[in-house]
């Protein structure tokens, strides 16, 4: 079923975890932003679990990649 993650490079998981995963840059990279949010107990919007989904997505799939990678090994 993740086969599709190991035929694309993990060069793409970093880029597309370190562009959709952190943008806007700044005040501060968003995903810091919602999960200060979720640490305070205020990430209660949908929009911001929206926007936590959004932007946390890249970096699970590059720990899944990474995993899978080590697995192989």
């Amino acid at each position: 079923m993740l086969t599709w993650i190991d035929r694309l490079p993990l060069s793409m998981f970093v880029i597309i975890a370190l562009t959709l995963g952190l943008a806007p840059f700044l005040p501060e990279p968003h995903i810091w932003e919602k999960l200060k949010l979720r640490a305070a107990g205020d990430l209660t919007r949908p929009i911001d679990m929206f926007d936590l989904l959004l932007h946390g997505l890249p970096w699970v799939l590059l720990l899944v990649k990474l995993g899978r990678r080590g697995e192989s090994e």
